[in-house]
């Protein structure tokens, strides 16, 4: 597919940690790919993160105080912005700096209004986030969920899941949009 930013769609994946959206994900990719679907991932980190490594020569320059710092080999490159007194960027802001793809599956971020699906296993013993979150379109669950009013999925079922999730996923403009509501 021949994508630009504008085509971009987007839908999150929510849940609980240790509620498995990185495993999922992990088994969605593929089935995109299989299907012509590019996909790139955005996920939310709660607390900082480090991509470079204490000792080499990208760390110093960040640490030194450079605003981004690139880092390029080979077989691939990465940009290390410095948010330091800024307010951490938006999901819209972030998504605009991506390379257009067809299809963003967003990891986290799960207070931002915008169509996501909720993976929930029963041995977390967490409460569901659908009845709080009107964005949540459906559930991937290793349970049956009787009385939930929207659809429930098999968390296995990876292909049903990929069906799901191209079917309810917006545009970044329309998730955009929707922001606070």
């Amino acid at each position: 597919m021949n994508t630009s930013t504008k085509t971009m769609r987007i839908i999150g994946l929510a849940g609980w940690s240790g509620s498995g959206k990185t495993t999922l994900i992990t088994k969605l990719i593929p089935r995109f790919i299989a299907r012509g679907v590019r996909v790139s991932t955005l996920k939310h980190a709660h607390h900082g993160f480090d991509l470079d490594q204490p000792g080499k020569d990208s760390f110093f320059h960040r640490a030194a105080g450079a605003a981004e710092v690139v880092i390029s080999s080979a077989k691939r490159w990465a940009i290390l912005h410095e948010v330091r007194e800024e307010a951490e960027w938006d999901l819209g802001a972030l998504v605009a700096k991506m390379s257009p793809v067809d299809l963003v599956l967003v990891e986290g971020f799960k207070r931002d209004a915008f169509p996501k699906l909720e993976i929930h296993r029963a041995a977390n013993g967490k409460p569901l986030i659908h009845p709080d979150d009107p964005h949540v379109v459906a559930i991937a669950s290793d349970v049956a969920l009787p009385n939930v009013g929207i659809p429930v999925i098999d968390l296995n079922d990876v292909n049903i899941i990929c069906d799901c999730l191209l079917k309810h996923a917006v545009s970044v403009a329309e998730a955009v949009a929707t922001r606070g509501r």
